[in-house]
Parts: structure tokens; sequence; C-alpha cells
């Protein structure tokens, strides 16, 4: 036997003693989340994983709520609400004894602070046309964004716009003809943001209301010959006055006339 055989099995053990994780796999924990910029009071969901087969504990450090949705021996998903600023999520877990802990930032955004709907004009005829224009300033980058012009529950219009490097004005604007119960029903438009296409949390917001006044043109058409008439109706009067006022000076002109032929004879 050689000198190198006999040696070998000796080396082997001392190297196992001397180094007992060299041969293990590392103990090494994941976080995971849906997004990872949420919109001031989002919910979505954070994963905690680890590679040990059998941990002794684990799970999800953080000030916010949270609710703990599923979870299997090497996992557990959370749901995370109530963010109101940046924030570090730790996931943690214990194997044999050992903890690790691996941290992530999650930043918060207002995208949608502003969803600003106007009419133009807000008083119109029926059967004539206005616009509805919704306008959202300063939106940052994002996967996509849609605005959505209601009437009531009643979709109008809806334009969509994809995922810009920056910041950018989303506008979208829809002509309509003014029907009789317009006026009955409140305009708005409706917001929603995708911050990032492998998740499905949509962020939305709603504008405030607006009402449309309609009215019909021939009450305006009435009220012209309404006035027309009182002005004709008030003409005639004055001018009967002005002829009884005329008529009288001359019947009192021609009597003193008289009067005095009278009594010259």
């Amino acid at each position: 036997m050689s000198p190198c055989g006999c040696w070998g099995l000796p080396v082997v053990l001392l190297a196992l003693l001397c180094c007992p994780g060299s041969c293990e796999t590392a103990f090494e924990v994941y976080v995971q989340s849906e997004v990872l910029t949420v919109e001031s009071g989002m919910t979505w969901k954070v994963n905690c994983s680890t590679n040990c087969t059998e941990p002794e504990m684990g799970g999800l450090e953080t000030s916010l709520t949270k609710n703990l949705l599923d979870e299997q021996a090497q996992w557990k998903q959370f749901l995370v609400s109530n963010v109101s600023q940046d924030i570090d999520l730790h996931c943690y877990f214990i194997c044999s004894g050992e903890q690790q802990l691996k941290t992530l930032n999650i930043g918060t955004s207002y995208l949608l602070e502003q969803v600003l709907l106007k009419l133009q004009p807000t008083r119109v005829a029926v059967g004539t046309w206005f616009t509805i224009e919704c306008r959202v300033p300063a939106v940052e980058a994002f996967e996509s964004l849609t605005l959505i012009l209601l009437r009531g529950k009643e979709t109008l219009h809806r334009k969509t716009f994809e995922k810009t490097p920056g910041p950018q004005e989303a506008v979208a604007t829809y002509q309509r003809l003014a029907h009789r119960n317009d006026s009955h029903h409140n305009f708005s438009c409706r917001a929603e943001l995708s911050l990032h296409s492998h998740s499905r949390e949509v962020i939305f917001r709603i504008s405030e209301p607006r009402m449309l006044d309609v009215y019909e043109p021939m009450q305006d058409n009435q009220m012209v010959i309404i006035i027309t008439v009182v002005s004709v109706l008030l003409f005639l009067f004055v001018t009967s006055i002005l002829l009884c006022f005329v008529l009288g000076q001359h019947w009192r002109q021609n009597r003193r006339g008289g009067e005095t032929e009278a009594q010259r004879g």
C-alpha cells in the first residue's frame, strides 16, 4: 500500500472535524415581496422562506399589520398592510439553534394624490357637446395607469398609459352629447395604477364628483316669446296713454275755441 493511501482517510477525517460545515449546505433565509414600492394604505403579500429542511421557528418581523395566509415547513406567506412610510421587513428562521435574518426595504409612494376632473362647459343645452377631462399630474414611473371616465357607475371612456421611465402627466378627454338625464348623475374619474407587471395589486383613487347642468333649449325660446309679448303689451299700453293724452289735449283746445266763438257772437 502506498504512503498516500495510508494517510488519505485520516486526512479526510481530520478535515471534517476541523471544518464541519464545509460539506454542508449553507443555511440561508430569503424574502420576497409582491412589490418594492407601495402606495400609502396598500395591502400586499410577502413570502419568507429558507433552505433549512427542518427549521425550528420562522416568521416576519415588522411594525405593520400582518396576517399569516399560508405556511409550510420551509416558507410562510403574509398579508401586510397599513404602511404609511418607508419601512424594513425582516424575515427570520432558526435552524439547528442558529438564527438567520434577511431584510427588505419597502418604499412608500404617493402616486395618486390628485385625480382631477373637469367638465367644459358646466351648463349645456340638451343635444349639445360638452367635454369631460381627467388629469393626474406628475405621475412617477409605473407599469400601467388607466383613467376611467364615469357617469354614475356607467363607463364612458377609458385610456391606458403604458410604462414610462420617469414622471409624466396623464390626461384623458372625452366628448359627449348632453342628455336630459345627465343632470341627475355624477361624473367622476377613477385612476387605476399598477406599479409592477408581476403584481396583481392595483392602486386606485376616484376624483371628486362633478354635476352637469342640462337645460331644454325650448325653455329659452319660451322666455324670449314671453319677454317679447310683455314688451309689445307694455308698448301698446304706453302708446294708448300717450294717445289718450294727445286726444284729451286736442279735445280741450277745441272746446275752449268753441266757447270763445260763442262769447264773441
